[in-house]
């Protein structure tokens, strides 16, 4: 599985999202307000499940950790950073 589709199944699995699928998840989408609407606990419990999974360390609260979650491929980008 790609990490675009992993990212995916994790907020599908970690936010109980039963009605979506990875294919309802737009890859560049803002994850956040109108795209997929996650509000600040999904993202509090996303950040929680991504740092267990991927085990990488993420700020809480700065703009940057913002920006990273902006949609599936800019947290990709950002686990894919933190990896190497």
């Amino acid at each position: 599985m790609n990490l675009h589709n992993e990212i995916k199944q994790l907020i599908i699995d970690c936010l109980d999202l039963e009605d979506v699928s990875i294919d309802d998840i737009d890859t560049d989408a803002p994850l956040f307000g109108e795209g997929l609407g996650l509000d600040s606990i999904d993202a509090l419990e996303l950040g929680l499940a991504i740092k267990k999974q991927f085990d990488i360390k993420i700020e809480a609260n700065s703009d940057a950790t913002k920006a990273h979650f902006f949609s599936v491929a800019s947290l990709a980008s950002f686990i894919e950073s933190q990896r190497s």
